[in-house]
């Protein structure tokens, strides 16, 4: 993202604390990762949970988290946030449109003098 030639990262804004629509902040990154990871985390503890139950417990959660985290970084957050930056586009249009709307729908006074 730039902004007056100063290039910004995805959870920086600019000096009116805008952000381009679509660009996640950090705070809905971290929401989106912890919505990717705990249903895998959930679902995996519950199939592991046939044939790993005399494991150790560190070993469970190393053989979890080899599949768990690749799947999230790789795999299901990009796809969560490009959801999210298209909501959030359609959601600035959508106020965008609005906006000229009402600019079209204002109405004119008149200048009559009576």
């Amino acid at each position: 993202m730039k902004h007056e030639g100063k290039a910004l990262a995805a959870d920086e804004t600019d000096t009116n604390h805008h952000r381009s629509p679509g660009v996640a902040s950090v705070h809905v990154r971290a929401i989106l990762t912890w919505c990717a990871i705990f249903p895998m985390v959930a679902i995996g503890m519950t199939a592991m949970g046939s044939f790993a139950q005399e494991w150790h417990p560190v070993l469970r959660a190393l053989v979890l988290t080899l599949v768990v985290v690749p799947m999230a970084v790789y795999v299901v957050v990009p796809r969560l946030l490009l959801l999210h930056g298209r909501l959030s586009r359609a959601a600035h249009d959508r106020k965008l449109r609005r906006e000229d709307q009402r600019v079209v729908r204002k109405p004119r006074r008149s200048t009559s003098g009576s």
